[in-house]
């Protein structure tokens, strides 16, 4: 009688152990997949400059306030408090393309000229009725976009980023009707009011101290005059109204060429400085305001010197090739990366 409770006993403590090492091994195991997923999510973000993917808020409505609290950024210069903004992440230290600064407080002066005369630095417009977590598309303006039929698709994100003068007007079926924000510089803009479209954000990236001048000038009814300075003739006359204009913040331009494409601060031996395109900017933007990043007609077949640059008009992809002023196969490389780690969603890939 004893030996057979002894025998029991023993066993009951067996099958204690053998739970106990399961539990133990089974802690080990989810251990190790926390600290795999924590270390590849770290390496990817330093390997890339994403860290600031982190920033998934869902509050954006109404004015500056809240996001500035929660962390320190807004992507649109204010006029209400325009060197608080630009001292906090060092704006103040860089001369344009990437920062405010000016030896003889020039450029600082059309800054602030030119967000005088703009009404509003709020993210959304008013009357903005999508929901507080976004899910965006960024829509480039590359030729891979003809025929593939993608407007509708496109329509249905809660926001949709175009660039410069890529028109919607007459090739709805490939790139949709809605655009939420769209990314311009002087020489890029629409000038024909048939483009005006009440719902859109325009939104100013600024390289040159010029532009400022150029945007103030147009928003005070002034006309143009030294044109030569731009690389080639700018819009002679706005058609967005001042609600509808925002500045971006030059730190965005900054962090795109420095952290996303890694441009070297300085060219040597009398190289001409590369700066990222409005689109590989617009993609940077959308980081920051969106929970979900989708994105086409990004892709250029750089092998094919004949083929279209643009879903519209008639530009070659030679015309891309010949460009100094941007690293293109340096973006392209990225965005595959991107494409590659699930990072974002390529529709015009999806559809080949």
């Amino acid at each position: 009688m004893r030996h057979s409770r002894y025998q029991k006993a023993r066993s009951r403590c067996q099958m204690i152990g053998m739970l106990a090492k399961k539990q133990i091994l089974l802690m080990i195991v989810l251990g190790s997949g926390v600290m795999y997923v924590v270390l590849h999510s770290n390496l990817w973000k330093t390997n890339f400059g994403l860290s600031f993917l982190n920033r998934k808020y869902c509050n954006f409505r109404g004015n500056t306030s809240t996001l500035l609290k929660m962390n320190n950024f807004w992507p649109f210069l204010c006029k209400s408090n325009f060197y608080d903004i630009t001292v906090s992440h060092g704006r103040n230290m860089f001369e344009l393309p990437y920062g405010v600064r000016n030896s003889v407080c020039v450029t600082e002066m059309f800054f602030k000229l030119a967000l005088s005369k703009l009404e509003s630095c709020d993210l959304f417009l008013e009357d903005d009725s999508s929901p507080p977590c976004k899910k965006c598309i960024v829509v480039g303006n590359g030729g891979i976009l003809r025929n593939k039929k993608l407007g509708q698709k496109i329509d249905s994100y809660d926001v949709i980023i175009r660039m410069n003068n890529g028109p919607v007007i007459g090739y709805e079926d490939d790139v949709g009707r809605r655009t939420t924000f769209r990314l311009f510089y002087p020489e890029s803009v629409f000038s024909d009011p048939l483009h005006y479209d009440p719902e859109t954000i325009a939104v100013f990236t600024v390289f040159k101290r010029y532009d400022l001048k150029w945007l103030s000038d147009l928003l005070s009814g002034h006309n143009i005059m030294a044109t030569h300075v731009f690389w080639k003739k700018p819009a002679m006359k706005m058609i967005y109204k001042p609600n509808q204009i925002r500045i971006l913040d030059p730190f965005i331009i900054k962090r795109t060429a420095y952290e996303l494409l890694h441009f070297p601060r300085k060219f040597r031996n009398q190289k001409r400085p590369k700066h990222p395109t409005t689109g590989l900017i617009a993609i940077a933007f959308a980081f920051d305001i969106c929970t979900e990043v989708h994105l086409a007609g990004f892709k250029y077949n750089l092998q094919d010197k004949g083929s279209s640059l643009h879903y519209y008009g008639n530009d070659t992809m030679s015309s891309m090739i010949k460009n100094e002023y941007h690293d293109i196969i340096a973006e392209q490389r990225f965005l595959k990366d991107l494409i590659d780690r699930r990072i974002v969603v390529n529709l015009t890939e999806e559809t080949n």
